[in-house]
């Protein structure tokens, strides 16, 4: 029982710290609106008209396909490096885990969702 304690302690912790960091942000933080403070503002340029407009999702899709692949090269950097020491298995699994990745970019890419326009 005491280690569930020790996990409800740091939950409790863990909820604490935050709100406590948020709420001191608030009280002691200045509050000194003014409409220069209050207006939109995006890259040094005044908005016109409505901010908040939809885009287009392919951008979207297209940098979580890049964060995927980034993503990638994280976990394989470590297994290239050791290559030359992993038994089979190790290397079977880098080759299921590539295919899979590659299963991946060739449906985005049927898709369409890699281009542009």
């Amino acid at each position: 029982m005491s280690e569930w304690l020790l996990v409800g302690f740091f939950f409790l912790v863990g909820m604490i710290i935050p709100i406590g960091a948020i709420t001191t942000a608030w009280i002691l933080g200045p509050k000194k609106p003014n409409p220069v403070k209050q207006s939109t503002y995006e890259c040094g340029i005044e908005t016109v008209g409505d901010s908040w407009v939809q885009f287009k999702v392919q951008y979207y899709i297209f940098a979580l396909v890049f964060l995927v692949f980034d993503v990638e090269t994280v976990f394989l950097f470590p297994w290239a490096v050791k290559l030359g020491q992993l038994g089979l298995f190790a290397v079977v699994e880098g080759i299921v885990f590539i295919s899979i990745l590659i299963v991946g970019l060739v449906y985005t890419w049927r898709k369409g969702m890699l281009e542009w326009v």
